[in-house]
């Protein structure tokens, strides 16, 4: 008899009830488990894989009985580490004038205070400001702004390229564009009181866009006629997903120059622009029709 059975007698033989324990119950034959346990087959959605030919988003992935399959598990992780890396990014300090840019930073102090107080982002420094004033030219028909926004890395990946050719085709329809600037810490309603300042027709503020999921590298472009303090979201009409894997940036380029260019005629922007007349002229983009196939670039690789 075990050590315990022996204190459990001899309490009940101290409480008057002595009665023995039952034998314990049989323990029943249980059989091995197999070699190998198949999961449910991975299904897919017909529409949602046919739909997942088009874009680039996590679309048509399937599933393992009631969850997501290991490789799409992964990939989401690697995606997400992606986008969350392009956030913290911080674009340095000495960066725009290294690459012969007006060095501009709004009155953000700090990469923590940007994600908190998008309000700061929206204004400039006295610092930038008196620079601005003092070496930007004046009385520009276009001002294009490189900015970090939410992606310091777009900036500085793609930023320069789409400065550049956007610059190009302006200056091949013979518009005067102002000084080539970088914005640090900015929002999207900084480019009005740069226009502002300038006195430009037409400001176009290129930035780092919110990153996706695998996409860090996006930029957006924000353009507005007659910039100035107190324009509304109204008054803009804007771009997004500039990137390789998206609308290149020499595309995006010469987009964006017809855009400001419908602008300067019309004279206004944002939801009273007419963009008909630019159908033939922005082809695809202008349709309502699935685009072609877009392959989406895995990040992790899963053997079988």
């Amino acid at each position: 008899m075990s050590t315990t059975r022996e204190l459990m007698a001899e309490l009940r033989a101290r409480m008057g009830c002595a009665d023995p324990l039952p034998s314990p119950p049989q323990v029943p034959d249980i059989s091995p488990p197999p070699a190998r346990i198949f999961p449910t087959a991975t299904t897919r959605n017909g529409y949602a894989e046919a739909a997942s030919q088009h874009t680039t988003a996590m679309v048509g992935i399937g599933s393992v009985g009631t969850r997501y399959a290991t490789d799409v598990v992964l990939q989401f992780q690697a995606e997400m580490a992606v986008a969350r890396e392009a956030v913290a990014a911080d674009l340095p300090p000495d960066w725009a004038a290294s690459h012969g840019l007006l060095p501009l930073q709004s009155r953000v102090n700090d990469h923590r205070e940007f994600l908190l107080r998008p309000d700061l982002g929206r204004r400039l420094c006295d610092d930038s400001l008196a620079r601005l004033r003092a070496q930007a030219d004046k009385d520009v028909d276009i001002q294009p702004i490189l900015a970090d926004g939410l992606s310091a890395v777009a900036c500085m990946g793609s930023g320069l390229e789409l400065l550049a050719t956007f610059t190009r085709e302006c200056e091949t329809r013979g518009w005067r564009v102002g000084t080539p600037m970088c914005a640090k810490y900015a929002r999207v309603w900084l480019a009005d009181e740069i226009g502002q300042e300038v006195r430009a027709r037409v400001a176009a503020i290129l930035l780092g866009e919110r990153p996706g999921l695998g996409t860090g590298d996006g930029l957006s472009a924000y353009l507005v006629y007659e910039p100035r303090i107190g324009k509304t979201d109204g008054d803009r009409n804007m771009m997004s997903n500039i990137h390789a894997r998206g609308t290149p940036p020499t595309q995006a380029a010469g987009r964006l120059a017809l855009l400001a260019g419908a602008m300067v005629d019309q004279r206004r922007s944002g939801v009273t622009l007419d963009l008909a007349p630019l159908a033939s002229e922005l082809g695809e983009a202008a349709g309502l029709g699935y685009r072609e196939p877009q392959p989406r670039e895995r990040l992790v690789e899963v053997s079988p």
